[in-house]
Order: C-alpha cells, then structure tokens, then sequence
C-alpha cells in the first residue's frame, strides 16, 4: 500500500475509532486528560508503524492495545503515582499489547467504554453546558468550532467549557464507571441531548467540504440503540432512537451527483431505505405507548414520521406537522424550533402566513449569524416572487455558513435570481 495511500487510511480510522480508543483508554487511567495523550501516542505510533507494515485488520484495538502499553510505561515512571500503578497496572499488563491475533478481548471492551463515557462526561459535578461540549469533543471528535456552531455561542465559550470540565473532573475524583440504575434518570436528559447533537452533526455537517459525516450518525445510532435496551421503559429515550432512524434512512437521497446537498422535499423517496422508515415507526409506536404526552424526542420523531409516511411531498400532512411544531414550541421556547415551524406554515398556510412567524425571529439574540434564518427567508421571499430580495437573504446565508456544499448550493439559488435594483 503507497504511503499516501497508508495516510488517508489511517486518518479514516483515526475519524471513526479515536472516540473509542479515548473511552477505552479513559477506563483504565481514570483521567480523561491521560487518555486523550495515550491515544494520541497510539495515533502517532500508526502514523510511524502503519505505512511500513500496513494498517492491520483491527486498527480500532491496535491503537487501544498500543495505548494501554503507553499507560503502563507512564504509571511505572511515575513514583509518586505508585498506588493507582497498583490499581491500574494489572489491568493493563494483563491485557494484550501487540498481535493481531491478541485483539478479541480489547474489542470486547470499547463497545461498552463509550457509554462509560458519556455518561461520565455528564456527572453532575458539570454545568449542562460543560457536559454535552466535553461528550460532544471527546466522544463525536468535533471541533470545538463544530461544537459551538451547535450550541449557536463562540468557539472560545465551549473551548472554555471543555478545559474547566476536564479539570473539574480530575479534581472531584470522578470514575470513568457507568452510574448505578438510579443515577440514570439523573444524567439522561444531558446524554440524550449529547447523542441527538453527534447524530446532527453527522447528519448535516456544520464546516468542512462533506454534507454527511456518516460515522457520527453510526456512533449516535449504536448509542442509542444501547441507551434503548438500558433503559426500556423511557419514552423519550425510544422517541430519540426513532427519530435518528427516521431520519438517517433518508441518508441516500441527500447527496446528489458531485456530493450536492439534495433537500427534503426534492428527494427522490425512492432512494430512502423503507425498512429503515419501518423500524423508527415502530420504535415510535413504543414510545407513544410509554406515556400520555410525548417529550421534546419524541415530538421531533413524529414530525419526521409525517414526512417519512409521505410517499410523495404533495402527500405531506403539513397541518399535523404545524401543530406537532407548537407542541414543541410550547414545551421548548426554541427559536430554532420556532424557525422550523415557520417553515411548516408555509406549505401549510402559503408563504406569507411563514413569513409573519419568521419576522418574529428578526431580533432574536441568538439566531444572530445563524444561516438558516437568511437561507429560509430567501426561499419564502422566492415564493412570493420577491425576488431581488431573496437573493440577498440567499447571499447572506451563503457568508454564514461553514459548510462548503451548503454556500455552493446557496450562492447558485442567489445566482439565479436578479440583483436588487
């Protein structure tokens, strides 16, 4: 295999296994700090390794094995550590540290190990904000730019947030364990929305030159189903699954030719993977059938399910998507989500009724440089044959957003407008 070769190879592993290797290597050294250097040296160990003798047949426990080795040599140097040697070492040493063949028992751990982790990185010691940023950096391997486009607040807050949370951790002794079953509802509300923003970012990649970072929408899925089987009677936690899986089905009909981003309603349905659609409206059914009064998940599932059970876009039941929306509203007070309905009353009720709504978004603080704002303006204006206005908007969202497929798309919607006289 050519070098060049060798080095896309391993920075696709690196994408895909580094939040596994982190999880693994956070179990054993109880500090997340240590675990994120381990992987890194395991990182740099490929990097040496890998063009010469070729990427082995499980990258993913070759650097978590190369990682453990890191960490016994690290804990031996260290005198002063000598009682977490003592309780850490022989969990290390009793582990393989090289040999393909060796692996099976280092897999058979990192599928738990991430759960661990998110579940660690939201202990109560941290604020809500310090939980998802730090789950959402060390467990989806986003950029804190990444992060913060997320949260719709500057990178420099949740690189903050994800300093302070490390070494609030390190500081009130927190276990790299899974919590006891009656911790769990304790820290739910914060995993689930860790899980929900990974699959997002996977879903509709906030920068960068892909649409799709399918390998996040693969970990938020796993994680939810495990979350499912965890805790069966949750609503919130089914309506999570059911929406991720609503939604990724639709994964193929997004991309068009030369990767373009393709948009709901100009999807070729066809392409959507229906057995999919079939198993999040069942997970659905389940959740409905948990409680009188779906949560936030769970409202957003039986959105997505109007659109999935809509054969064609003409098909759409837009009044119950409306009304689904105000629920939300009410339960949330989200602009985005307000910004969401606005669209829904627009192809239930004509553009103008939409715009009203979205007029009532034009002062609101945090909706300031958030694209989609412009982006769904320019479209209403389109509609209504405001034309020289919607270019503008189109413009605007297209120098908003970091997301290289989503400017071209935009730029070439203002390009075939006319300029505003």
């Amino acid at each position: 295999m050519e070098v060049t070769e060798t080095r896309r190879s391993i920075d696709a592993v690196w994408r895909i296994e580094s939040p596994r290797v982190i999880a693994s290597l956070a179990r054993v050294t109880r500090d997340l700090g240590l675990a994120e250097d381990f992987a890194q040296d395991a990182l740099v160990a490929a990097l040496e390794q890998w063009p010469a003798q070729g990427v082995p047949d499980n990258p993913g426990a070759w650097l978590v094995s190369v990682g453990r080795r890191r960490a016994t040599d690290f804990f031996r140097r260290q005198e002063t550590l000598s009682r977490k040697e003592e309780e850490v070492g022989h969990d290390l040493e009793t582990r393989p540290a090289s040999g393909v063949s060796d692996f099976e028992s280092v897999e058979e751990d990192i599928e738990d190990d991430l759960l661990r982790l998110v579940f660690t990185s939201c202990h109560p010691v941290l604020s809500a904000e310090a939980r998802v940023a730090l789950t959402l950096r060390v467990l989806g391997g986003l950029t804190t730019e990444e992060i913060a486009r997320a949260f719709l607040v500057p990178e420099s807050t949740v690189a903050q947030r994800i300093v302070r949370a490390k070494k609030k951790l390190a500081s009130a002794g927190v276990g790299f364990e899974a919590p006891v079953p009656a911790e769990f509802a304790e820290r739910l509300g914060s995993v689930l929305e860790v899980v929900y923003l990974v699959f997002n970012e996977g879903y509709s990649a906030t920068a960068g030159e892909d649409w799709l970072r399918p390998e996040l929408c693969h970990d938020a899925l796993r994680l939810g189903r495990v979350l499912a089987g965890l805790l069966p009677r949750e609503s919130e936690v089914h309506g999570l699954l059911a929406l991720m899986e609503i939604q990724a089905s639709r994964a193929r009909a997004r991309i068009g030719p030369g990767g373009v981003p393709v948009l709901l309603l100009d999807q070729n349905r066809g392409r959507w993977d229906w057995a999919q659609i079939g198993r999040g409206l069942a997970v659905l059914r389940r959740a409905e059938s948990m409680t009188d009064r779906l949560g936030p998940y769970g409202l957003q599932a039986a959105i997505a399910a109007c659109h999935a059970r809509a054969r064609t876009p003409e098909a759409t039941d837009w009044e119950r998507i409306v009304s689904l929306y105000a629920d939300l509203v009410e339960m949330t007070g989200s602009p985005v989500v307000e910004l969401n309905r606005a669209v829904a009353v627009s192809m239930a009720s004509g553009p103008e009724e939409g715009l009203r709504v979205l007029d009532g978004l034009a002062g609101e603080p945090s909706l300031h440089g958030y694209h989609l704002l412009p982006s769904v303006r320019g479209d209403l204006l389109e509609r209504l044959g405001r034309l020289g206005e919607a270019r503008v908007e189109f413009e605007r969202a297209a120098g908003m957003t970091r997301n290289e497929r989503e400017r071209d798309v935009l730029l070439a919607r203002a390009d075939a407008l006319p300029v505003e006289g």
